[in-house]
């Protein structure tokens, strides 16, 4: 498989109001993040293992960049909720030629010590409206999810509905096979992520 599951993101029109949801709905703390200066983003995280969750906004403090943001967070709004998928591959180029067109092309990121290209989409816009995963390529050995402190919460299943769930499993075959990502039929786009914590099963839409 040329992917592997790297982590979620949720949207938010503010950094703290995404905080709070997910620290409400899941009854744990978040930690880390920072800023994106490239992208005049800002993020706090949350470890799942192999996994991590990441709440992601536009910055305010930081001057509008002159291209679109990723997760096409320039045209979020509404409350906070779970908007994309992101898989880690080893060689974004090859990556990038067996995906999707409009899957982004490569940026090169940092934030603190953290290294990465990122497939950004030229327009901001992820394939399949988000059901196809934005693609990460981490330099060197850091990672976030080995740096977070124990939540004790493991996301347990990603479910992606999409009125076209056979065209998104056949753009994902022979890229990721992640028993916990399941694509089903719906009538809209819409992700939803099931976790287990120290509270019993939670939900994240």
């Amino acid at each position: 498989m040329m992917l592997r599951f790297d982590h979620i993101a949720i949207s938010a029109e503010t950094l703290a109001d995404g905080v709070a949801m997910v620290e409400e709905r899941l009854g744990v703390s978040l930690a880390g993040g920072g800023q994106h200066p490239h992208m005049a983003t800002h993020n706090r995280l949350l470890g799942l293992g192999d996994l991590y969750l990441e709440v992601i906004a536009a910055d305010p403090a930081a001057p509008r960049p002159a291209w679109p943001r990723w997760f096409d967070l320039d045209s979020f709004s509404g409350p906070p909720r779970l908007t994309n998928w992101i898989a880690r591959c080893e060689n974004i180029t090859a990556a990038l030629a067996a995906s999707p067109d409009g899957t982004g092309i490569p940026v090169a990121l940092q934030r603190g010590d953290y290294r990465w290209q990122m497939a950004v989409p030229t327009d901001g816009k992820l394939p399949f409206s988000g059901g196809f995963p934005a693609l990460i390529q981490w330099q060197g050995d850091l990672h976030p999810a080995r740096a977070l402190p124990e939540s004790g919460v493991r996301l347990t299943r990603l479910e992606i509905a999409r009125p076209d769930a056979p065209a998104l499993r056949a753009a994902l075959a022979g890229l990721l096979e992640d028993s916990r990502v399941v694509i089903v039929e719906g009538a809209a786009s819409a992700l939803r992520a099931s976790f287990t914590t120290p509270h019993g099963v939670r939900v994240l839409e």
